[in-house]
This record gives structure tokens, sequence and C-alpha cells, in this order.
């Protein structure tokens, strides 16, 4: 668990701070966690929720000096309304991820699309943002969004990785946006670099980090695996694998192992190993 207070800004080198906003939940862990880099010029990674408290929090942490952007890694409501009004306080421009609205059938409140956020300066895959000392790298991860983005800090060796590599949890993958395949093929790329150190927005720091990704992909495979031996038994609806799939899950969080049983049997379904009836699955001979 991550026990850094609630406002108070912590420093991970002398190049990164981070300040956890107050809304901690079944889905949030200890909240989110907005990441300051730089020293004289920042960036401001993941604003998170639009809360006032929260706000204040950054404004001190930032104590005056210039910010050269407000970066958002997808636009889930505990990452990106606070943007709009640091924006105002800061004169920064948001930049990073590309708008997305869209309904969202998904278990999750605070989850939901930012239907508000406007930035000044969509990111591709390799884009940079740079000041002072420090450059940000936006390296394209859809699966949990389709408009995820990770930031990487190469003076630092260090991967700001959002919702797609979380520090206490698997991350939630809904569709119709979050598409397991894309998520799989974004934890392959993260495999392929060679990042020291992940920050995600949730959790704490995660060394070992490549070692870290492959565990996620296994107990992704895994979890397929499961689906497919209990629909050889005979077709099931989501509730029932989920039921057989989680045993001892918090009752708060059925939903979103539903939603990530739904990405992996529509990826299954496209790869025709598995089939729909009605609400039922069943595995194709």
């Amino acid at each position: 668990m991550n026990d850094v207070p609630t406002g108070r800004i912590e420093r991970i080198d002398d190049r990164v701070a981070r300040v956890l906003a107050p809304n901690p939940s079944p889905y949030t862990h200890t909240g989110t966690q907005t990441y300051l880099v730089g020293t004289r010029d920042l960036a401001v990674i993941d604003p998170g929720p639009d809360d006032p408290r929260h706000l204040n929090a950054l404004i001190d942490a930032i104590d005056g000096r210039p910010v050269v952007a407000i970066m958002c890694t997808h636009t889930h409501r505990d990452h990106s309304p606070l943007a709009a009004p640091l924006a105002r306080e800061t004169g920064a421009p948001v930049v990073g991820c590309a708008q997305l609205v869209l309904d969202d059938g998904g278990p999750r409140a605070d989850a939901a699309f930012d239907r508000d956020y406007a930035p000044d300066r969509v990111l591709a895959d390799g884009d940079t943002i740079a000041g002072e000392g420090w450059t940000l790298e936006a390296v394209a991860t859809p699966g949990h969004t389709s408009n995820h983005l990770c930031f990487a800090l190469p003076e630092s060796n260090t991967l700001f990785t959002g919702d797609h590599v979380m520090g206490w949890s698997t991350t939630v993958v809904s569709p119709p946006d979050g598409n397991m395949a894309a998520y799989m093929a974004s934890l392959e790329r993260l495999m392929q670099r060679d990042d020291a150190l992940y920050l995600p927005a949730h959790g704490p720091a995660i060394e070992r980090p490549q070692r870290f990704v492959r565990g996620l992909a296994g107990h992704r495979k895994q979890r397929e695996g499961q689906i497919l031996r209990l629909l050889k038994d005979g077709p099931r609806d989501i509730p029932a694998l989920v039921e057989r799939m989680y045993v001892g899950l918090d009752p708060r969080l059925t939903g979103a192992a539903e939603r990530s049983v739904l990405a992996h049997l529509i990826d299954l379904r496209d790869r025709a190993l598995v089939a729909a009836r009605d609400d039922e699955w069943m595995a194709k001979a």
C-alpha cells in the first residue's frame, strides 16, 4: 500500500515528484497519483479528478514554476478532468492523448470518459515534449482504452504507465473501447523496451518492470485458458464464468471482472475459438 498522505508531495528522484489525489476506491487503490517532472520548469502527468483539494495541492507543489505541459495518459474521469482547471491556473497547454467520448457500459462511475477534455495538442506515438533537463516521449499503449499513452522519461530510464500497468492490480479492459488483443500487444511492446522503472497512476513504483509485465501477460493467458476449459464443459454466461474464475472476489469488483471476461471472450471469438448464442458462450470444436 502507498502510505503517502493525500496531497503531500513525495519526491521520487531529482527529476520526478508525485502528489496523491483524494479519490481512493476499490478501483483506484489509494487514489490517482499525479506526477511532476522537472525542476525549473515542469510537466504535470495525469492531473487527476476535478477536485479543488487536489488542485490546491498541485499548485502548492508547482510553487510558481512554469508548467510546460499538462499531460494526460487517457481520459477516464480519475485522470484528466483537472487538466482544464490546472491549465487556467498555470497557463500551460493540455497535451497528450486524443479525445475519446463514448458511452461506457462498465461498472465504474469514476471511470466514465471525460467529455470536457480538450487537448491543445494530441501526441502521436514517438512525439516528445521537453523542458530543462527532461524529455517525455509518448508511447502508444491501447488496450485499457484506445487512446491510452504511456510517457517515457529517457533521462531517468523511467516510464509513466497510467492505467496500462498498475502497481497494485491488473487493469480493467472494458469493451467496447477496451480491447484485449490491443492490450496484450501493448504489453508485448513494453517487454521489448529497456525501462528500469515504471511509475503507474495507481499503486507503488514497479521495479524489474519487464518481469512484472511478463507476469501480467501470463496472468491474462491463464484467464484465457480458464475460460476455454470451462466452456469445453458446456455453454455458460458471463456471470457463471466469473463465479468459477474469481473465487473470493470482493463483490464490489464483480462488474469489473465481468467486463474483463467479456474482453477475453470477444478476443477468443475473433480468433474463432468461441462463439456466442444469446447470453451464453460456447467453445468451438
